[in-house]
């Protein structure tokens, strides 16, 4: 029954003069996701608004399914499109639309028409009156509400005519690409891929990286995180991911500093390897799954410790987060099965019995000097010989 789509949006409206940036970077969006649905589709803006039109047969529930993953998109909403035959006509095809549609007519309803073209010979008021007389003498079950109607009936009035009444609710956000490039630091666990969502709600491109450390992390620790990012990625995109071998500089940082110092190192090490990356590959901050007091290396003293490493800008989109929010979005994006698969990531096999958890930025960089020997060279091989794998 539906040909069409109308696709809704908020936050681009109010971009001013840039506003048509953000619709074009939509418009790719819907595009890209649109490319792994089977039929033929064509996406295209007018004043205000962003349809797609299929063209043949298609995946009804597939389509839906694709589009709800594009950020930017509030709303989407199915359309039926009509040829001018006049009013008789129109009204009768609206009646077998929400005939067809609605098989519960127990609903208040009220009558939403635009007219965009002038020379149509009722005016958007008439429009409403005597469609709401049709339906009312049609559906005696149906009444009549303008404040808070149960359904909203939208009839445009173009060259050819678009009814539609259905409302299925968007990603919301901002499109991808909008937002600049920035480095994920991705593990196993369940809170890294939530925040790679909410930072590319937001428009932004991500790359991501992953600490490897063979044989102590398995393969099947590795390919969890590859199908990690491959779930963030329906969302956020293509994405770039660095795996990168860890282990000597793991081992290494374990010979020689403090054992109760060894998480808060190791992560400043794995800070300044992203970092790399990320500038190497055009990326202007970098983004964690940190929440305050979460683990030892999350209290406020170990982030500041471990920011002090960086010059990119570092974001944490759940920082202020409680457990039980992350593991909802987590729920939401169908990544939370995946992140409770028992394969350990190199940040758990390495943990100490009682870590440091307001680490001395002056004893911690002390400490380091003990790595002085070695981790330059250990540095730049684990950058060097790092994999990437496209997704």
């Amino acid at each position: 029954m539906f040909q069409a789509f109308l696709i809704k949006y908020a936050e681009i409206a109010i971009k001013g003069k840039n506003r048509y940036l953000f619709e074009d970077a939509l418009v790719r969006q819907i595009n890209r996701a649109l490319r792994k649905v089977d039929g033929s589709f064509h996406v295209f803006k007018t004043q205000g608004r962003i349809h797609v039109e299929t063209e043949g047969d298609f995946d009804y529930e597939e389509t839906v399914e694709a589009l709800t993953k594009v950020f930017g998109i509030t709303a989407i909403c199915p359309v039926v499109v009509l040829e001018d035959e006049g009013f008789e006509q129109l009204k009768k095809d609206v009646i077998h639309y929400l005939d067809q549609t609605y098989q519960d007519k127990h609903l208040t309803f009220k009558v939403n028409a635009r007219r965009a073209r002038k020379n149509y010979p009722f005016e958007s008021m008439q429009i409403n009156a005597l469609m709401g007389e049709a339906l009312l003498n049609t559906f005696s079950d149906m009444k009549v509400d303008v404040h808070h109607p149960e359904m909203m009936l939208n009839i445009e009035i173009r060259e050819k005519i678009y009814v539609y009444s259905m409302s299925i609710k968007g990603a919301g956000g901002m499109p991808i690409g909008t937002g600049g490039k920035a480095m994920l630091l991705l593990s196993g666990g369940i809170d890294s891929p939530v925040a790679g969502y909410m930072i590319s709600k937001r428009g932004v491109v991500l790359d991501a990286v992953y600490f490897h450390a063979p044989p102590y992390t398995s393969e099947r620790a590795k390919q969890k995180v590859v199908d990690l990012a491959e779930i963030v990625s329906q969302y956020a995109g293509n994405i770039r991911l660095h795996v990168v071998n860890f282990t000597d500089i793991q081992k290494y940082i374990y010979d020689k500093c403090p054992h109760d110092e060894l998480t808060i190192i190791m992560r400043r090490y794995m800070m300044r390897i992203a970092e790399a990356i990320a500038i190497e590959n055009g990326c202007i901050g970098l983004v964690t799954g940190e929440s305050i007091g979460q683990v030892a290396s999350q209290t406020m003293q170990s982030l500041l410790v471990t920011n002090e490493v960086c010059s990119l800008p570092v974001y944490r989109p759940l920082i202020g987060f409680d457990k039980q929010e992350i593991v909802e979005i987590s729920e939401k994006i169908g990544a939370f099965e995946t992140s409770i698969l028992p394969f350990e990531d190199c940040c758990t096999i390495w943990v100490a019995k009682h870590p440091v958890t307001k680490p001395n930025l002056g004893i911690i960089k002390k400490h380091e000097l003990n790595l002085s020997e070695e981790i330059e060279a250990l540095f730049k091989t684990a950058i060097e010989q790092r994999e990437i794998i496209e997704l």
